[in-house]
């Protein structure tokens, strides 16, 4: 987790003076004015979070200068090669965006398919009650 936290406050020390010149040479342009630092607030946050877990876990393998590949072999978590799931909630994201180009009418069916779709997807593995 360190070298995380390290990547994303490494972006507030790029985002704050970037926005401060960015506010500079555009005159005080008022979205990139803002948005710009609040980009770096953001990422700011973020790094601050995945700090502050780092100290509560143990090292990982690729938190060691010296560690070595094999040391972060085996099993690293249940995925669903076979899954048709993340292409309905990819359909679905299509939908929603079309939906903003052609009319809002069209989110309805894009947030049913989505909310099918995230079903589907995180009780693929169920067993029991709830299986499909």
């Amino acid at each position: 987790m360190k070298f995380e936290a390290r990547l994303f406050l490494y972006g507030v020390m790029f985002f704050i003076p970037v926005g401060l010149i960015y506010a500079f040479w555009s005159g005080g342009e008022p979205v990139g004015t803002v948005g710009i630092p609040l980009v770096g607030g953001l990422v700011g946050m973020i790094g601050g979070y995945l700090a502050l877990l780092a100290r509560r876990i143990d090292a990982r393998p690729e938190d060691d200068e010296l560690g070595e590949i094999e040391q972060g072999a085996g099993n690293q978590g249940v995925f669903s090669p076979w899954s048709w799931w993340p292409l309905v909630i990819g359909l679905a994201a299509a939908v929603a965006f079309l939906a903003m180009a052609v009319g809002w009418w069209l989110m309805v069916p894009a947030v049913a398919l989505g909310a099918i779709g995230l079903v589907g997807w995180v009780f693929e593995f169920s067993r029991g009650q709830h299986a499909h």
